[in-house]
């Protein structure tokens, strides 16, 4: 009798050490969005006399710590000049691109209104550009309809989806929706893939980044205060934004954050409220924590200020 209890005993303590104490070593997948990263005008300045290593001396310690970087591309990236007609024209070299890489950028965005500044081949060499140099272009698309599939990002058991697009209108550009481009997809159209595609996929996280908003305003106007929200009922689970040039609130909707902009990355604006600007940190487990890395930059080059906890 004594014998059995004993055994009774031991199986009863070996149940409750697997069942009263959870495993905490669940991977946490960590990834980095960024705001407009430009590589002209007074950045091509920098890059010139310094490098294009010194861009990231401020943000490659925060970078090595990530699974993934990911970064708005405010420029063409392409050898030839064909420059639109319109205000602000940019072009960076492709071989500047291989120091982006080095200091852990993983994903480039395309979807903004100066992607196209030297035409539809600038495009489409920008996106040839960014694959030759190992990383991922996002945003990009051979029709608009294709560039309602998401690019995805699968590691450490998790699938996260990413959906790119300007919701923005873009200065002396055609849009043909059957040949090569940014995307371009409405808010409308972004909401009916993300249902469609949460359908399929319920338990992989959504994140939307748009180029969108009102440069300069520290707020959004109303129309994208609708838009993020149809887009989260819709099954986004983050919504990330940039264009502004400057910071604008973060503000939750059905516990789903949505940051409506998160100002420039490596820029020369000589505005001082365009030269601070934060990047955000996801570290996704069984639930999804977010960090705000907050910088001040310097001559054209970001450093690092503050960290803090959003949610």
């Amino acid at each position: 009798m004594l014998k059995n209890r004993s055994i009774v005993l031991i199986l009863f303590l070996l149940f409750t050490s697997f069942t009263s104490y959870p495993t905490t070593n669940v991977p946490v997948l960590k990834i980095c969005f960024t705001g407009d990263l430009l590589l002209d005008r007074g950045v091509r300045n920098v890059i010139e006399h310094r490098g294009a290593d010194v861009l990231f001396k401020g943000t490659d310690s925060l970078f090595r710590q990530m699974d993934y970087v990911i970064s708005n591309l405010e420029c063409p990236v392409t050898s030839v000049a064909s420059p639109l007609n319109k205000r602000f024209i940019f072009r960076a070299e492709p071989m500047w691109l291989p120091s982006l890489k080095k200091a852990g950028i993983t994903h480039l965005c395309m979807a903004n209104n100066h992607c196209n500044d030297q035409g539809r081949n600038g495009i489409i060499e920008t996106y040839r550009n960014i694959r030759k140099f190992q990383m991922t272009p996002v945003g990009f698309c051979k029709t608009q309809q294709e560039g309602l599939s998401p690019i995805l990002i699968q590691k450490k058991g998790k699938t996260i989806a990413l959906f790119n697009s300007a919701l923005l209108p873009l200065e002396n550009w055609m849009y043909l929706p059957d040949y090569p481009d940014i995307v371009m997809a409405t808010a409308d159209k972004l909401s009916v893939a993300i249902s469609h595609y949460k359908k399929k996929h319920p338990e992989d996280i959504v994140i939307v980044i748009l180029h969108w908003g009102i440069e300069y305003s520290p707020r959004p106007i109303a129309r994208q205060v609708y838009q993020a929200r149809m887009l989260i009922d819709a099954g986004a689970n983050a919504i990330i934004g940039h264009h502004p040039h400057v910071i604008q609130p973060i503000l939750f909707y059905k516990g789903k954050p949505i940051a409506y902009s998160l100002g420039n990355f490596i820029f020369d604006s000589s505005r001082k409220d365009a030269n601070i600007g934060m990047m955000l940190e996801f570290r996704i487990s069984n639930d999804i924590k977010i960090i705000r890395h907050t910088y001040e930059i310097k001559n054209c080059i970001p450093k690092l200020i503050n960290k803090q906890m959003v949610n």
